[in-house]
């Protein structure tokens, strides 16, 4: 299976994510802002990027080649058409 150049920068995209999902520069801060510790806050804005993250890897194709399938786009089939 052949990949395109595209599709490995996933790779470091997905582990910079991963890297990032615990709060490291936090530990130990206790500032509170709008009623909620910051901590929570930085878990909401990285839930927020991880899904706009996410949403872009689906649209471009690259789950569906890692999943060895054809994407949608590339097929030729209409969206939905042979859906249940």
């Amino acid at each position: 299976m052949s990949r395109s150049r595209r599709d490995f920068v996933w790779i470091p995209t997905f582990a910079v994510l991963v890297a990032f999902a615990v709060p490291w520069p936090l530990w130990g801060v206790d500032r509170v802002v709008a009623g909620l510790p910051v901590w929570i806050w930085w878990h909401v804005a990285w839930l927020g990027l991880c899904a706009v993250l996410f949403s872009r890897f689906v649209r471009s194709g690259a789950w569906e080649r890692g999943m060895g399938r054809r994407p949608e786009s590339e097929s030729g089939s209409t969206p939905g058409g042979d859906r249940p």
